[in-house]
């Protein structure tokens, strides 16, 4: 498809003053010109390039694919990457992203052993997304490792026997395992997150499996306060102890980009199905109202949950760049929408660069979008929303930008078994105890008995 010509451009400049020099990050966006292709590839080179000054997982001793303190924003960051590639062509850190992605793969099914006994199905999925972003772009493989798709298919073979019938008649759990807090919590972000999954893996491979399990997550979901579809609005969180039908509000904007994308992926599966035309104009109206604030201008993208009073933790600040690249894909394979959600894009993307001007570089992205002026805040998770907002006006340029699948030229090889058979049920658990074991445990006994009686001795009679 060919996106429609903006028939408007704008031009932006932020610059800071500080310690004597004045750096500034240009945007340039509007018709498919060259000078506008160069401008946005120009600053998302710069983002890409502060976000990546935070990630040392390339370097000499350290572990690939892992940030500090983090596992699952790895994920979130090479996903950001991957798109970053397609969108602008550049290749620099495509082989950091092959690495990180392929090290942390665990057995094809991103639960890695070092990692495991603490992730939630919400950290698992991101990576599980990547891998499927990856396949959808056609992002390089190596011909020694398992392909994208399969990996994607891993994730989805290890969260689909999570599915908790037993309480609340179904549904993920937030947290996998019972010693963890949140393990009584069914979040939105998990089952939207699979959600979301299923449905690219159902257009990708149309295979009924991954259709079906969209459908039944969804309509799930639906039956709990996670999905109020007269309402149109998700909640963060529901409980087990309340059979699901209590609900934390707290209103976040990956939790409507992950069920908004999931269904414009059933929408363009099923050829425009009245559910998911329903679902996606009543998500986008909520969206569109809540997180792009009227007194804003309507326009830019806010965390309104956290960025008013500037209490956003590192993971809230990736949420915007999440929802945008989201809806980017989705303005591709739901074309009705292209006109409304991409002036949101491109607007939002020039608020972000006027708050890429702060840290030492002069360069580094704050938070807040609709401010004119720099927030005064850095951190690697801002500058992965700005490049994700930023390199996603790109857009514009690229003819076919839709998520490519199996037959429309995607190459990546399926394998619906990926990540069955090697992944244990529990955590790690003491081997059970064999004979040998005992004999052992027995020899090891007598000689410490024997030493001991001796030191005793030597202490009372020979001290």
């Amino acid at each position: 498809m060919i996106l429609p010509r903006w028939s408007w451009a704008s031009w932006l400049t932020a610059a800071l003053a500080g310690s004597g020099t004045v750096a500034a990050l240009e945007l340039d966006i509007g018709d498919q010109g060259t000078s506008s292709s160069g401008s946005i590839k120009n600053a998302a080179r710069t983002v890409a390039y502060n976000m990546m000054s935070y990630y040392h997982g390339n370097e000499s001793g350290q572990i690939p694919g892992k940030l500090p303190g983090t596992w699952w924003e790895g994920g979130a960051m090479f996903m950001t990457l991957i798109q970053y590639w397609y969108w602008t062509g550049d290749t620099s850190y495509n082989d950091v992203t092959a690495q990180g992605m392929l090290w942390q793969k665990g057995h094809d099914d991103y639960f890695p052993s070092n990692d495991s006994n603490y992730l939630g199905n919400d950290d698992q999925v991101f990576w599980g997304l990547a891998a499927m972003t990856a396949a959808e772009l056609k992002f390089p493989e190596q011909d020694d490792q398992p392909s994208w798709l399969s990996l994607a298919q891993g994730v989805f073979n290890t969260q689909v026997p999570r599915w908790d019938t037993t309480t609340c008649k179904g549904g993920l759990r937030w947290q996998i395992w019972p010693y963890l807090a949140g393990y009584t919590t069914k979040n939105a972000i998990s089952n939207g997150g699979l959600f979301q999954l299923a449905a690219r893996l159902g257009r990708y491979t149309q295979n009924e499996t991954y259709i079906q399990w969209a459908e039944k997550i969804w309509d799930w979901s639906a039956t709990t306060p996670l999905l109020k579809l007269t309402e149109w609005t998700i909640a963060d969180t529901t409980s087990i102890e309340a059979q699901c039908q209590d609900h934390g509000d707290i209103q976040w904007t990956y939790n409507y980009g992950t069920y908004l994308s999931g269904a414009a992926y059933m929408y363009n599966l099923t050829n425009g199905h009245e559910k998911w035309k329903s679902a996606i104009d009543g998500y986008l109206r909520t969206t569109f109202s809540k997180f792009f604030p009227a007194e804003y201008g309507g326009q830019v993208m806010s965390e309104i949950s956290c960025e008013p009073t500037m209490n956003c933790d590192r993971n809230q600040d990736c949420f915007k760049g999440f929802l945008s690249s989201w809806l980017t894909f989705i303005a591709t394979i739901v074309p009705y929408t292209s006109s409304e959600i991409m002036p949101k894009i491109q607007q939002s993307a020039l608020a972000a660069a006027r708050q890429c001007v702060g840290g030492d570089s002069g360069s580094q992205c704050g938070r807040r979008w609709h401010q004119n002026t720099w927030d005064g805040s850095t951190s690697l998770e801002s500058d992965m929303s700005a490049l994700s907002v930023i390199s996603s006006t790109m857009i514009a340029f690229h003819q076919g930008a839709e998520p490519l699948t199996s037959h429309s030229g995607g190459t990546s090889k399926s394998n619906p078994t990926a990540g069955t058979g090697t992944h244990k049920g529990t955590p790690n658990q003491p081997k059970p105890i064999t004979t040998g074991d005992r004999a052992g445990a027995s020899i090891l006994t007598i000689l410490f008995l024997g030493t001991w009686i001796s030191g005793v001795a030597w202490m009372i009679y020979g001290g």
